[in-house]
């Protein structure tokens, strides 16, 4: 199944144009993120995520996490989560975070499914993407491959005669590949090694360690978990939760040439059911900093094409908005552009370093910044160890 995956997941002969395949945005060279010219990059309206260390990720809830025997119907959750205190996030306390009632889990940038089958089917449907008008084209095309045998094998003759079911499974395949093939989740990196006592942080690697967990510096640790799970995993730097930050608009986006378009996140465009909960407008999932020195676009509209800019609009959103948002019409500053008036509510104000106020001194200096960048690279995949170094 797997191996039929991997036949699905590098072939352009899936898409309209003949030449796009799920590698052309996830190519294993980035870590199955995206290459700096990925296709289509100004017609999407969200940056390309990488497909690395989802295997663990949980469906989408609002709250902490239900034991079996409660209800864990969403609506539900979302009632529960109305007026709820929430408790700011903190590198030092994210137990007690954890209980915040507040959107975590599922995939793509505003968790509208669940699984890893699921998020594969999107792209062949989508227009900016491979653009198939519907199952039937796809499965037409899937019948005529050359591994159109194996699903036969697999799942029986007549699910070539099934274009739903044809294409629901070999979606299914794809994510099966994704699970086994190690490349999605090897946990290679310098931190990996380090957590293990086989590698040594150089000291700006080991300062920017600590900053990174400093709630009084930069406090990524509060929402990017660097902590092994209970069980031992390697943790994957996130927290699974949603966030609403007011990443300034992106103008490259050729949707965003239209001053009333926005993207929301949970409330839409690309998902529908949570569109009344307004209290979630303009959140977005918290990815994953594993392999983030290795990408070229941050944040879920790509605004930022470095982690200097990322640092520098933590540093300075709250305390020095002019340098990270454009001017308006009226000569001040529009921060919080990417979000309508009304939604600015949501966003984050509460948790350090977004605790801040204009004239306060910046939570990280243009060291600290360059520390936690060195850091951050620790994070990437592949690295040679030494071998002079070792428990």
């Amino acid at each position: 199944m797997a191996r039929l995956g991997e036949r699905i997941f590098f072939d352009t002969g899936l898409s309209a144009s003949g030449q796009m395949a799920c590698a052309s945005c996830h190519s294993p060279a980035e870590h199955y993120g995206p290459p700096d010219d990925a296709p289509g990059e100004r017609q999407r309206v969200r940056a390309i995520p990488s497909l690395t260390y989802l295997e663990r990720h949980a469906p989408f809830s609002v709250g902490p996490d239900k034991d079996e025997n409660e209800n864990n119907s969403v609506p539900l959750q979302v009632a529960l989560a109305h007026g709820a205190t929430r408790v700011p996030k903190s590198a030092h306390n994210t137990a007690d975070s954890a209980v915040n009632l507040v959107p975590q889990g599922g995939l793509f940038w505003d968790g509208r499914v669940d699984t890893l089958q699921e998020q594969a089917q999107q792209p062949l449907l989508n227009p900016t993407e491979m653009a198939n008008a519907s199952a039937s084209e796809v499965a037409a095309k899937l019948r005529g491959r050359p591994y159109a045998s194996y699903f036969a094998e697999l799942f029986g003759a007549a699910i070539l005669d099934e274009p739903r079911l044809l294409m629901s499974e070999a979606m299914f395949a794809v994510a099966r590949y994704q699970i086994e093939a190690p490349d999605f989740h090897p946990y290679t990196s310098k931190y990996d090694y380090w957590l293990e006592g086989r590698a040594r942080f150089t000291p700006d690697e080991l300062r920017g360690y600590l900053l990174f967990n400093d709630p009084d510096k930069a406090n990524c640790g509060g929402c990017h978990l660097d902590r092994p799970a209970a069980d031992g995993t390697p943790p994957v730097f996130t927290d699974g939760q949603f966030e609403a930050l007011g990443a300034p608009r992106n103008p490259s986006l050729l949707a965003n040439r239209d001053p009333a378009y926005f993207d929301l996140g949970i409330c839409g465009p690309s998902r529908d059911d949570m569109r009344d909960q307004t209290q979630f407008c303009g959140m977005f999932t918290t990815p994953t900093l594993r392999n983030v020195a290795t990408r070229h676009a941050f944040f879920h509209n790509g605004v930022f094409r470095s982690l200097q800019q990322v640092m520098d609009f933590y540093a300075f959103r709250d305390v020095a908005p002019e340098k990270v948002y454009p001017y308006g019409p009226d000569g001040q500053v529009a921060k919080y552009d990417d979000i309508p008036p009304r939604f600015r509510a949501n966003i984050d104000v509460v948790d350090p370093p977004f605790d801040r106020n204009p004239g306060d001194p910046p939570a990280m200096t243009e060291q600290d910044e360059r520390d936690i960048i060195a850091f951050l690279r620790t994070l990437t995949d592949g690295y040679r160890l030494d071998p002079t170094v070792g428990p």
